[in-house]
């Protein structure tokens, strides 16, 4: 009877303020958050193309709580790479991750610990108890004296401290930096160095499979030459003897057993840099990519809620580590602001064996299950009787990222781990933009192998021609980029806002030019070919080919190096490199060089950019100004020796067919 009161009433007062009233309370239930079905996906992906300010004001507004509103949602000049999101909005992403879920889900797992070990103890962390550790550590930062603004380095394995460290961080507003604990002592450093941080919080060690890092050691070999940095904090995990330095270095859990259980967020501006992470660029430093508090919130939330469709007693796990991007949004931010439950996994997918991943899985009930083309191809490689064992069966979603993934790998991946019933969501964005950006949306997308497919509400891709021109229409290829900024994107480059503009927003004005190649097919999907530039993505990492070379060159026997990738079929690409020798070095044996070269990368930028393939030779092709054809070089690492195009402008031209004679 109520219903036909309503409709009765609807039909008679139509201009009335009933109506009105009516009409906004369900609309305000109308929330553009989550998809559920494609003719949606549609209507909201053209709503935040016509109304991005309507369609990310609403998001924001309905799903997160602010201490201050925005007075514009978005203010920015894509020509001078300059982006603002909720200006002058006052927020804290851990009152978002955290408090605000406490008087609902307080005892709700929020991170689930799996150690290295599996005879070790799985450990299940509460919100309320979440809260209570963040306070402590936020305590802790405070008495030790960080503020807010400074920058703080975390160099730290997969435990539940470094997940600790980083939200503490966050909730007294210091800048928390975390540098991946595969990195060497050098690559610490200058990271260190770049943005001056104060303060480091490192553990005695770390478990790696079968293997114990000595992560203080490179810590204090890395502090030698970082002059900002006074105080270090140190977890104890592995138990192993270690230098501690008077006066810098403290044991954490003294501190935290002292500090206080509660604490207060401080409030900060939507714009206040969240975190700084560094991505190895191709001009050799690497680049610190600041991203900001309520942009890089609203969109990893928003991202995680729908490509991987969380519901509330999901049980979310990404492989990833929290060094990387992926591990910042989708192990930390993403599933927390959801309110969701997250796994930090501390060892590796072949570790006591090959059936680690799927033995974690079926124990902690995982269901959705985010990993690197990298690992599928490993796993890929052994015998099925490690999977087969294993019914899966409470998964739902799974997921690949960190580059594009063969078909191979996604059939596999798809028939074994997914049992065909699991969308496959392949997954392409990059360090730069925060979160996902092309994607299927988990039950929602029809997925294509090796295809991103459609960009996310809010992604506004474009495929670009040599001469700048947009390339229209379908089953076409191009450099990608996108032409309206997103929340998630980020700011700049810590102190070279120059390079940041230079290496984005140069190559093709008034755009967010990405560094890759892709085609669009016929009915408008994505597929992402590789990079344009001078970065390999091996094993999902991204290497700049230059600090590579720079380390190659400081051996004393060499000249000179060049560096290239080339496919590879677990790594996805390896690296092969060319190099020239001193005459010194022209009488060394060449497979002790090789090793020596090798163990230079290793203690310059760490074990994951040795060289697959090392070939001496006695010149590299170069054009008249001096430039190396990496062109050639590629072509000859990945055995393409049909077309090297015109080799008439090079100053050296018949290097290249003795470099090809070579080859290995």
């Amino acid at each position: 009877m109520f219903f036909f009161t309503i409709i009765y009433e609807l039909n008679n007062f139509k201009n009335t303020l009933i109506f009105n009233t009516f009409i906004k309370k369900f609309q305000k239930r109308m929330s553009y958050y989550k998809i559920e079905n494609l003719e949606q996906y549609f209507k909201h992906y053209n709503k935040s193309i016509r109304e991005p300010r309507k369609f990310w004001g609403k998001i924001a507004e309905e799903n997160f709580t602010w201490y201050q509103q925005w007075e514009k949602v978005v203010d920015f000049n894509m020509g001078d790479a300059e982006v603002k999101w909720f200006t002058e909005a006052k927020v804290n992403i851990t009152k978002n991750c955290i408090d605000r879920h406490l008087s609902k889900r307080g005892e709700k797992t929020a991170i689930i610990f799996e150690p290295n070990d599996p005879s070790e103890n799985a450990l299940h962390i509460t919100y309320n108890e979440l809260y209570e550790r963040v306070s402590k550590m936020a305590n802790v930062l405070r008495e030790q004296g960080v503020r807010k603004g400074d920058r703080v380095c975390i160099y730290l394995p997969m435990i539940p401290e470094l997940a600790v460290a980083v939200l503490a961080c966050a909730r007294i507003g210091a800048i928390h930096s975390v540098v991946f604990a595969g990195f060497s002592a050098s690559a610490v450093s200058a990271r260190i160095n770049d943005c001056e941080c104060k303060m480091v919080i490192t553990s005695d060690g770390g478990y790696r499979g079968n293997k114990n890092i000595d992560l203080k050691g490179i810590v204090d070999e890395a502090l030698e030459t970082c002059p900002s940095v006074t105080k270090v904090l140190v977890v104890k995990r592995t138990n192993t003897q270690i230098k501690m330095k008077e006066g810098r270095d403290e044991w954490l859990q003294p501190l935290l057993d002292s500090a206080m259980d509660n604490s207060v967020a401080e409030i900060m501006d939507a714009e206040d840099p969240l975190f700084i992470l560094y991505t190895s660029g191709s001009t050799g430093k690497p680049k610190g990519m600041v991203h900001t508090t309520a942009g890089y919130m609203v969109y990893t939330a928003y991202t995680f809620k729908n490509v991987f469709n969380h519901e509330e007693n999901d049980i979310f796990w990404c492989t990833a580590d929290i060094g990387w991007i992926t591990g910042h949004s989708y192990i930390l931010y993403g599933p927390l602001l959801n309110g969701g439950t997250t796994v930090i996994f501390e060892g590796v997918p072949s570790y006591p064996d090959f059936s680690r991943f799927w033995d974690i899985i079926e124990k902690h009930k995982i269901t959705q299950f985010y990993t690197a083309p990298t690992a599928i191809r490993s796993l890929a490689k052994e015998s099925l009787d490690y999977i087969q064992k294993y019914p899966l069966k409470s998964l739902k979603v799974i997921g690949s990222v960190g580059e594009p993934i063969n078909e191979e790998a996604w059939h596999w991946f798809n028939d074994h781990v997914g049992d065909k019933r699991c969308p496959v969501v392949d997954t392409w964005w990059q360090t730069e933009t925060g979160g996902i950006m092309i994607s299927p949306i988990a039950f929602v997308t029809p997925t294509k192998p090796t295809y991103a497919t459609l960009p996310l509400p809010g992604i506004q891709p474009v495929l670009m021609d040599e001469k700048r021109n947009e390339i229209e229409g379908n089953q076409v290829v191009g450099s990608l980029c996108i032409k309206f900024p997103w929340p998630g994107i980020a700011r700049t480059i810590w102190g070279d806002h120059q390079r940041y503009k230079d290496t984005y927003f140069s190559a093709f004005p008034g755009k967010y030019f990405t560094g890759d190649g892709a085609l669009r097919d016929e009915v408008g999907y994505y597929r992402i070919t590789g990079r344009v530039d001078d970065v390999v993505i091996v094993s999902g990492h991204n290497l700049g080919t230059a600090p590579i070379e720079d380390a190659i060159n400081e051996h004393p026997a060499v000249a000179e190096s060049a560096i290239v990738g080339f496919p590879h079929d677990i790594k996805g690409n390896a690296l092969y490199g060319f190099v020239i020798l001193k005459e010194t070095g022209e009488v060394r044996d060449r497979s002790n060089l090789s090793k020596e070269i090798n163990q230079y990368i290793s203690d310059h930028i760490g074990p994951i950019a040795k060289l697959d393939k090392i070939q001496f030779v006695s010149g590299l092709p170069k054009t008249r100004s001096g430039k190396i054809m990496r062109r050639i070089l590629r072509k000859i690492a990945e055995g393409d020796l049909s077309n090297f195009g015109d080799t008439s402008t090079l100053l050296n031209p018949e290097i290249v067919e003795e470099i090809t004679k070579g080859k290995i």
